[in-house]
């Protein structure tokens, strides 16, 4: 490695991607265009470094599966800030494997890294935990540290384990300070914000009340029946039950615990769950369907009554009952949570991180378009999607698979 190369390479692990550029700009050998590839990500050019990082992967001989398999995590990395997120993984184990041959173990972490916080964006959070509880940091630079400790708190704020995220977060402060890297600094005190804003809201008795992420883990912990509107789900204590692929059982059983401590109505039961304004015996028949399937899943956590006039929700224990409600409303919210990371995603990013179905995203961008929610840039196969960001409030409790619930 000559020393304008070298020169480039510690810019670039400062942070400096000016400084790197400046050294490298003119150079078209192999390790100067992946070091130029690198500096035009680090600004926010993910295009142009995607199309560096791959001239130099041409130009290193096969010979070379070193700073081969280098270049496929530092494209890996690219895709994922561009949210190209269907790319096969298994280039990517096949460059951590040939990176630990080697022993490169920075960048195997490196890459490793990658497809864990991948599968944190994809809202798999029992792989991501799988894949963070095999890494092992020790000896490694602070930055990397602080990248890894970064997403094992996202991961705990995620399943809502707020202690450990917080102590989570100071290993990261600690090494993003040792490292120096501005951007590293700037991205943990984003992560430490959450704290403070608005994460969801309290429907009791009648009452709301806003909540932020430790109000909310206190509430989970406290023994309430809790009906858990942002991911669908009922919680008391230990016991969990999901309802995320249930929607009309989760609507009747929403509509049950807003009336808590009274009944609801049959008619306003059908018009809820099943969305009509003209029942009919079809209908009721329906409901009382709908109803034994919702008895037999909660059983372990309450009972539901019939009145003469309708249905009541009880608790078991003579536990109270609270809903959990999202701070914004609305069908898209899950999908604004998504876009306002500041990231351009593209429609099947976005489908693959929701489960949905990629024409079913479209419709609904075109309507939260429409009504000034988000805007496009690009057009055909390279238009992508953004929003504003939500600085108001945290979006962790809105995004996909939030809480496995068994």
């Amino acid at each position: 490695m000559d020393s304008m190369i070298a020169a480039s390479a510690r810019a670039l692990a400062a942070g400096d991607a000016l400084g790197a550029l400046a050294r490298v700009a003119l150079r078209d050998d192999p390790p100067a265009l992946a070091l130029r590839g690198i500096a035009m990500a680090q600004l926010g050019e993910h295009a142009r470094a995607r199309e560096l990082i791959r001239r130099a992967a041409r130009g290193f001989g096969a010979h070379e599966e070193l700073a081969r398999a280098r270049c496929v995590v530092a494209e890996a990395e690219i895709a994922m800030a561009m949210r190209d997120l269907g790319t096969s993984p298994r280039s990517l184990i096949a460059a951590v494997t040939t990176l630990e041959m080697h022993g490169d173990q920075a960048n195997a972490m490196q890459g490793k890294l990658i497809a864990a916080r991948k599968l944190l964006l994809l809202g798999r959070l029992d792989e991501a935990r799988t894949a963070l509880e095999q890494l092992d940091t020790r000896g490694l630079a602070p930055s990397l540290v602080a990248v890894a400790e970064l997403a094992a708190a996202e991961l705990a704020l995620r399943s809502l384990r707020i202690d450990h995220a917080r102590i989570a977060l100071g290993r990261a402060r600690e090494a993003a300070d040792r490292a120096r890297v501005p951007m590293l600094q700037a991205e943990v005190s984003d992560a430490l914000a959450v704290f403070d804003r608005p994460a969801a809201r309290q429907l009791f008795a009648g009452d709301e009340q806003t909540l932020c992420l430790d109000e909310v883990a206190m509430l989970l912990a406290s023994g309430t029946l809790v009906i858990d509107a942002c991911r669908r789900g009922l919680i008391s204590g230990a016991a969990r039950q999901s309802l995320a692929r249930r929607p009309v059982l989760f609507a009747l059983l929403r509509s049950l615990a807003e009336a808590w401590p009274g009944d609801v109505e049959r008619a306003a039961l059908i018009a809820y769950a099943f969305r009509t304004k003209d029942p009919d015996e079809t209908h009721r028949a329906r409901l009382r369907v709908e109803i034994s399937r919702l008895r037999a899943l909660i059983a372990p956590m309450a009972h539901i009554e019939a009145t003469p006039r309708g249905f009541l929700l009880r608790p078991l224990g003579k536990r109270a009952v609270a809903l959990l409600v999202p701070p914004i409303d609305g069908d898209e919210a899950s999908m604004l949570a998504l876009l306002s990371d500041g990231a351009a995603w593209s429609t099947s990013a976005l489908a693959l991180a929701l489960n949905a179905n990629q024409r079913t995203v479209q419709r609904a961008l075109v309507q939260l378009e429409a009504a000034g929610q988000v805007r496009s840039i690009g057009r055909a196969r390279a238009q992508r999607w953004l929003s504003s960001p939500l600085t108001q409030f945290t979006t962790i409790l809105l995004l996909p698979a939030a809480l496995s619930m068994t």
